[in-house]
């Protein structure tokens, strides 16, 4: 059996969202060396070097010019060359225009439907024609929570059996004790204050990241907090970026837009609190890393995030400015809902890997393969 795979999302040097999703998935896949399988890796450049290696069962097949890549480069590599994998799968929401074998794709969310106005023009194009002929083609589609798989079945009218749930794993990392030396570090390398409050994810509206800064700015008697904002500049970020200023604290907040996976770690042990109000979210990746990481969460109540925090976050409703700001109080006064959300949240990580993941996912190809 050949399982061909779109590897472009993976090969990039930084990667976060459908990104890790893609990497994960080969690693895994590279790993469990299931028996009677090849894997063929399409790419439009050369494998990067945190891919895994060839080998007889692990291959890669490079297509160039990369222009419009799934719109007649891979579809037409698929007619023509043999042999042809007995499925293919596209850990994004593309597949292939055309295609002689059956196709699977993944869907992370459908914010692009329910907030187009944050979305540029171009990629908003991208996303809704292209989604839809995939989906409409595809034999199965996987998506990352039940929210998700309600509003695809909602919007493309498709089938409830044609949309698999998988939820996704969480990076791998070092674990470890707060101590002097890791506050020092922070403070040496992004002059961060002893007390501060944690946001993290990509600038861009969905995320709410405004009123998150407003709500921030109404919080009393409490001078000496700062509020950490670690992410990448998406789109529309201007006014994220210009908010403190307008809520008067611009001297409180800070954006760090580089940051490792090991600082990010001990951002995450010394937090008092990570907070992400998104306005919606596919599942929410970063509940589950601050948790694994022993970090309290607060996230909005809304779409998949329930699915993601289960009972070890606090809840707020995302629009609304003082409920947000009334949790983030709650928690930098009440040192045991701190403490019993670090226990809740240690249980919610252990239900979700990367290898499970795979091993689910390779299931269905399987099946899909076999017919």
């Amino acid at each position: 059996m050949i399982i061909g795979i779109d590897g472009n999302e993976a090969n990039v040097k930084k990667r976060v969202g459908i990104s890790e999703y893609a990497y994960q998935l080969l690693v895994q896949f590279a790993k469990m060396k299931p028996e009677g399988i090849k894997f063929v890796i399409y790419l439009k450049h050369n494998p990067l070097s945190h891919l895994p290696e060839e080998n007889a069962q692990w291959q890669y097949r490079v297509l160039r010019p990369g222009k419009l890549w799934t719109q007649w480069r891979l579809p037409l590599d698929l007619y023509w060359h043999r042999p042809r994998p007995d499925v293919f799968f596209s850990p994004t929401h593309y597949a292939p225009r055309f295609s002689p074998v059956p196709t699977v794709i993944s869907i992370m969310d459908l914010s692009y439907l329910f907030f187009p106005e944050l979305f540029r023009p171009s990629d908003l194009y991208q996303l809704r024609n292209w989604t839809e002929y995939s989906i409409k083609n595809a034999k199965r589609a996987f998506t990352i929570s039940n929210s998700s798989k309600d509003d695809i079945i909602k919007e493309y009218k498709v089938s409830e059996k044609k949309i698999v749930v998988t939820y996704p794993g969480i990076k791998e990392s070092i674990s470890f004790e707060p101590n002097i030396y890791g506050m020092n570090t922070l403070k040496a390398k992004y002059n961060v204050s002893d007390k501060f409050i944690l946001f993290v994810g990509t600038l861009q509206p969905r995320k709410n990241i405004i009123r998150l800064i407003e709500a921030f700015s109404t919080v009393e008697n409490k001078p000496d907090l700062q509020l950490v904002v670690i992410g990448k500049k998406g789109w529309l970020y201007e006014e994220i970026l210009a908010a403190p200023k307008q809520f008067g604290v611009e001297d409180r907040v800070k954006f760090l837009h580089n940051v490792s996976d090991e600082d990010l770690n001990i951002f995450y042990k010394y937090a008092i609190c990570d907070v992400l109000p998104s306005l919606y979210e596919g599942f929410g990746l970063p509940v589950l890393e601050a948790m694994k990481q022993g970090c309290p969460v607060i996230t909005s109540k809304i779409s998949s995030l329930p699915e993601a925090g289960g009972d070890a976050a606090l809840y707020v409703d995302p629009e609304n400015v003082e409920d947000i700001a009334k949790k983030i109080t709650k928690l930098l006064d009440d040192e045991k809902l701190r403490k019993e959300l670090i226990e809740k949240g240690k249980k919610q990580v252990a239900k979700f890997s990367w290898e499970k993941t795979a091993k689910e996912t390779l299931e269905v190809l399987e099946q899909i393969a076999k017919k």
